[in-house]
């Protein structure tokens, strides 16, 4: 293999993160949104050049007003397939929302969102949702995404309680033949070491690097549980907050993992997971 390493982050947010995180309300840009879109993707690009990051999967903001119900859920799913589709090169593939508070609606935007739009994954954020993640609609939701061959893309911030591991372990255990991928579940001391426990229990959890401090704890799990459980994710907003890719990225490039075992946490297991073809 070459020494040069390709880059796929499979978590970058479009959208608003101030709002989201208690920022003021007018923090939103004063722009139409194709312009924002166009201006947004040349940042979010210009980020990613400058710390050797080449592609990156695309979720929406979780903090996106929701006024109208599920109007508001399909306009961000649809302006999601946009976003992919105005930079494939950069952006090979995105993932979806879905809202509890829909019902049986969003079983439909679940169809929707695979055979129209072309997603592939849906992502949950339950701390924004209003639920936890062992509800009994999202194991509704997830049976069937796993028979539509969507990936439940699952934020797991063991601090929030609608977001504690074991719950993601109850959801992962619902569909064992699935692959479930967690975000920020490493995102203290106290979490990256249940997560060694959650990944006994539940062996189909893939885990993302995004808010680790510390590659060496991730290390220490990939040589435990196998690389193939480990994929590079940043947390990334281009804007108005996180506009600097990962500190972990040199770590990872610096550890003491062979090349091919870095490639596949840098790239490979994310192609594999959501089936992205090779540059």
């Amino acid at each position: 293999m070459s020494d040069a390493l390709e880059v796929l982050d499979v978590h970058h947010h479009v959208g608003n993160a101030f709002r989201a995180l208690g920022g003021h309300l007018e923090s939103a840009p004063e722009l139409a949104a194709e312009e924002y879109a166009a201006l947004e993707i040349a940042s979010r690009r210009s980020i990613m050049s400058a710390a050797g990051v080449q592609q990156a999967l695309v979720i929406p903001g979780h903090g996106y007003e929701r006024s109208r119900g599920i109007e508001d859920t399909r306009a961000e799913n649809d302006a999601i397939a946009r976003y992919r589709d105005a930079d494939p090169e950069h952006f090979p593939a995105a993932i979806g929302i879905i809202e509890p508070r829909d019902g049986a609606a969003s079983l439909e935007e679940l169809e929707r969102a695979k055979n129209e739009l072309g997603l592939v994954g849906i992502s949950f954020h339950t701390r924004f949702q209003g639920v936890s993640l062992d509800s009994q609609w999202i194991l509704k939701y997830v049976a069937r995404m796993a028979e539509l061959g969507l990936v439940p893309v699952v934020h797991a911030m063991n601090e929030t309680p609608e977001e504690a591991l074991w719950k993601l372990a109850v959801l992962a255990r619902s569909i064992p033949e699935t692959p479930v991928l967690a975000l920020d579940a490493f995102c203290s001391y106290e979490s990256t070491r249940e997560c060694s426990f959650i990944a006994e229990v539940a062996p189909n959890i893939l885990f993302d690097t995004s808010l680790s401090y510390n590659f060496d704890f991730i290390e220490d799990f990939a040589r435990r549980f196998g690389v193939e459980r480990v994929v590079f994710g940043t947390d990334l907003y281009s804007t108005p907050v996180g506009r600097r890719i990962s500190h972990l990225l040199p770590q990872i490039k610096e550890s003491a993992l062979d090349q091919d075992e870095k490639q596949l946490i840098l790239a490979g297991n994310a192609r594999r997971l959501f089936g992205i073809k090779e540059r």
